[in-house]
């Protein structure tokens, strides 16, 4: 157990460190005239599916790699995961994401001035991209769906039926999909613990909203748990 329990903290570490720190340091998303590198929303997006994918492949044999409190409720509700294991994951997972996040402080000299999205927070209500706000409907909303979806996609990726070999892949592009749809939107969560560590940091604002990036992620991860497991599993006879 204590084993899985490193793996998912230093998978949540990557995840964080990797996408926030794309999004922090080089992503220039909005116009800006800080002396960032500019890989714009396709980098950020293609940096979080980066650090799913190869923390898949790295620690995932070792904890399932959810990396995600969605996703271990997720799997849960997918029958994947014991109940007895949650907490100690989120736990897990959660310090991981906030231990990355202090290193990203450290690294930028501070997290921003607390305004909506300052460093990679998520957020609702506030223009921060391309001169349009979401309401809290549509933000919950989106953050339900995607990660209903990306519960699914991770569900089949690694059915017994499946190609396992592949679903490192599948999983890390869903989520690159995931981020290309909506980080203009909330600047993407599907996953608490990375909400969470940029929220401590990022100061008030952030902090104020981090709730909607906990119940609507969970909500939609448990949604797609159940969606595969009695719509969409085969079982052994229907095989045969």
């Amino acid at each position: 157990m204590i084993k899985k329990l490193f793996a998912e903290f230093f998978g949540t570490f990557w995840l964080v460190f990797g996408g926030c720190g794309s999004a922090i340091f080089a992503s220039q998303i909005a116009p800006a005239s800080n002396g960032q590198l500019g890989i714009l929303l396709l980098g950020v997006a293609l940096a979080f599916g980066l650090t799913v994918l190869t923390m898949a492949y790295a620690v995932g044999h070792i904890s399932g790699g959810h990396f995600n409190p969605a996703v271990s409720f997720g799997l849960l509700a997918g029958g994947r995961f014991p109940g007895k294991d949650l907490l100690p994951y989120i736990v897990a997972q959660c310090v991981g994401a906030i231990a990355a996040a202090a290193a990203l402080s450290f690294i930028n000299g501070g997290s921003g001035d607390g305004s909506a999205g300052a460093f990679a927070s998520n957020f609702y209500g506030e223009a921060v991209y391309f001169g349009k706000s979401y309401s809290l409907g549509a933000a919950f909303l989106t953050e339900f769906l995607l990660t209903t979806f990306f519960l699914i996609i991770i569900l089949g990726a690694t059915d017994k039926f499946a190609n396992g070999k592949f679903a490192g892949i599948a999983i890390g592009l869903g989520l690159t999909l995931i981020h290309l749809i909506s980080i203009p939107i909330t600047n993407t969560s599907v996953n608490p613990a990375r909400s969470l560590s940029q929220a401590i940091f990022a100061g008030s604002f952030a902090l104020s909203q981090v709730w909607l990036f906990w119940v609507a992620p969970i909500l939609g991860g448990i949604t797609g748990g159940l969606i595969y497991k009695f719509l969409l599993q085969k079982n052994d006879v229907e095989v045969a």
